[in-house]
């Protein structure tokens, strides 16, 4: 089930699905420890006898925020209870919290009590052994903990703290967990639990006939207790509502502060585009990692998930937070990634957000001879998008600090890693990480990324570099036009395919992600030869059903949901769709020529989900997500192409 919600400060990390199931909180790093590993942390009501948990089916439920801000804007309604609850949630931007505010509405005609339960199915540092649930009566609250993982649960509902409470035995043996005794409306108030634990809680009211009551709830995170009761204190003495309305001040103001005019674009789309930097700053660890998507759900498929920084990624995610005015937000990866870079001068494919190597697929050996188990386009696009930082910045204090232990060392690599008889870097993996070889993408943003490189060298004033990194680019340029374009077809080609014991071998599969050609600055969007490749992308991977978009490529297999090629070449993805918004844009010659980025960019808007989330594809039938959602490139994507579409609407309209 993708995240409806996500919520987070770059430290504590949140994600709620469509039924208001809490299934990841992050913290302290976000990515990293996931406490609930996609499991249920569930919300229940209890009236008149009757117990339903809101992911039941009884309950039709809207999702999403209060306006411009991280502040969710939950209804549920259960006509057959005849209850709605209004739900109001955040973490806080500065501290390690988590605050709700429920406004329940009875919506029969005489006065009822009424019981919100609230479930605790955390494994804490990602595991279930070992972790403790207890009752605190000093606080009145539940804590959960392990090493140096403190979890605290509490509430307040008309004036009192939990009405009633237990800790129990989770997915062991018979014991299903404490949320089977909250189906009678009442729990057994049982002190502690150790080993695979959960907690429950509930809040009592008695709303009058048609009236309303008003129920709080908390999480504090921290490492001991001491500190988990400070925070628990603190949000007694602020109050929830005070500090509910100084969360949506801050986002509101943060999201805003550079007025914008948006060009024509529909209502759902601007929207979209302040969902988007609101989502993709969620998914940025204070300490520089960007990670990809903390959606487990993809556990399901695969045993193991996008909670990583890929460096291409975060290069691209960066970009689009810079040219959207947030250089505070990106100058953390950058430093990052510079403790991050192997001596050699090249990234690993992905890291954890703790800047430890995460896993990888990528073979270390091939045919019986050792091969680099890399995606070059990483490394080469952390230096394209520190080029354009520093060109927009100037920050001369971040250049002196990077130059050496980044740049240099990078800018190298890509000068050596390339072959000399045609300038074209050697093989590694493509973007997509699923084949080896010479790439269209790669070569272009080895182009861009040595180019990036000079500019920077020569800002520090050190010619040498900057002329050998010149000419490399220059050179690498060059083999991309010569080698990776067919006159044939009219069309930049996937790339080259190096056989073992045999000859190279072309691929000419129709790719989207040639789009980097003038995407990263090879060639301009107008260069015929350009033109010819875009318009082959859009009628050769446009998904012909109702839903539209645009495919990966010919042919994609990933989670493909269509064996009709001809129809269906692949799922739309919204990163390959909003590339051809771009490039739109980017050629448009007059006003009139970028109506077709708009209607791509409010073809994202209309297949956002309810709360605002791009997912990585969609299902070519039915426009469900698949894959993760949110996907922190897709909101990125979006971003960069708006802005794009904006800048271009700006420079062909001014007088």
């Amino acid at each position: 089930m993708p995240r409806e919600i996500v919520l987070g400060n770059g430290k504590m990390l949140i994600n709620f699905d469509q039924s208001v199931n809490m299934r990841d909180l992050y913290y302290p790093y976000v990515g990293m420890e996931n406490h609930i590993c996609g499991h249920k942390s569930s919300l229940g009501v209890w009236v008149d006898g009757c117990f339903s948990w809101l992911d039941g089916g009884e309950w039709q439920i809207t999702n999403g925020y209060r306006p411009a801000s991280l502040v969710s804007r939950i209804e549920a309604v259960n006509p057959c209870l005849g209850i709605k609850l209004e739900i109001n949630g955040a973490v806080h931007y500065a501290r390690d919290l988590y605050i709700k505010k429920i406004r329940l509405q009875n919506m029969h005609s005489t006065s009822r009590e009424v019981r919100l339960f609230f479930h605790h199915d955390f494994s804490l540092g990602g595991s279930d052994v070992g972790d403790t649930a207890l009752y605190d009566p000093d606080t009145g609250a539940l804590i959960h903990y392990k090493r140096h993982y403190y979890f605290l649960f509490n509430g307040r509902a008309e004036e009192a703290g939990f009405f009633q409470f237990t800790t129990g035995i989770k997915r062991f043996a018979d014991q299903e967990g404490t949320w089977r005794d909250a189906e009678d409306g009442n729990l057994v108030n049982h002190p502690v639990a150790q080993g695979s634990v959960d907690s429950t809680a509930s809040l009592r009211v008695r709303p009058g006939a048609g009236g309303e009551s008003v129920l709080y709830y908390w999480i504090a995170a921290g490492d001991s207790f001491e500190d988990v009761k400070q925070a628990n204190s603190f949000v007694r003495e602020q109050g929830v509502d005070a500090l509910l309305a100084e969360v949506e001040s801050y986002w509101r103001h943060w999201v805003d502060k550079i007025p914008r005019f948006f060009a024509g674009l529909d209502e759902t789309a601007v929207e979209l585009f302040k969902t988007s930097l609101l989502v993709v700053r969620t998914q940025c660890d204070q300490r520089g990692a960007i990670l990809a998507a903390n959606d487990t759900d993809i556990m399901a498929t695969n045993r193991d998930n996008y909670s990583y920084l890929w460096p291409r990624d975060g290069a691209l995610v960066a970009h689009a937070l810079e040219r959207a005015g947030y250089p505070e937000v990106s100058r953390p990866f950058y430093s990052f990634c510079r403790e991050i870079i192997t001596p050699e001068g090249f990234f690993w494919p992905k890291y954890n957000a703790d800047g430890s190597v995460g896993s990888n697929w990528h073979p270390w050996i091939r045919a019986g001879q050792l091969q680099l188990p890399i995606q070059e386009d990483e490394t080469a696009l952390v230096l394209w998008a520190l080029g354009h930082y520093f060109g927009r910045f100037r920050d001369f204090e971040l250049i002196k600090d990077l130059y050496p232990a980044l740049i240099k060392p990078a800018a190298g690599f890509l000068t050596r890693y390339r072959d000399p008889s045609t300038g074209l870097p050697l093989d590694s993996y493509d973007l997509w990480e699923e084949r080896r070889g010479v790439f269209t993408f790669t070569a272009a943003a080895v182009y861009a990324g040595l180019a990036a490189a000079a500019d920077c060298a020569a800002l520090v004033g050190d010619s040498t570099n900057a002329a050998q990194w010149r000419e490399a680019a220059r050179q690498v340029r060059a083999g991309l036009l010569k080698y990776l374009y067919s006159y044939e077809l009219g069309r930049f080609i996937r790339g080259i395919i190096h056989v073992p014991r045999g000859e190279p071998e072309k691929d000419f599969t129709l790719e989207s992600s040639v789009y980097g050609v003038f995407g990263f600055g090879a060639l301009p969007a107008a260069h015929p030869r350009v033109a010819g490749t875009m318009r082959a992308i859009r009628e050769g991977l446009r998904v012909r059903t109702e839903i539209g978009g645009i495919a990966r490529y010919t042919g994609d297999y990933y989670f493909r949901r269509s064996a009709d090629v001809q129809n269906v070449p692949g799922n739309p993805w919204f990163i390959c769709t909003l590339w051809m918004a771009e490039w739109y844009a980017e050629a448009a010659r007059n006003p009139s020529g970028l109506a077709p980025a708009r209607v791509l960019l409010e073809w994202a808007a209309l297949h956002r989900t309810a709360g605002g989330m791009l997912a990585e594809q969609l299902h070519p039938y039915t426009g469900e997500p698949l894959s993760v959602s949110p996907l922190t490139w897709s909101h990125a994507t979006y971003i960069l192409a708006v802005l794009k579409y904006i800048e271009k609407y700006t420079r062909l309209t001014a007088h």
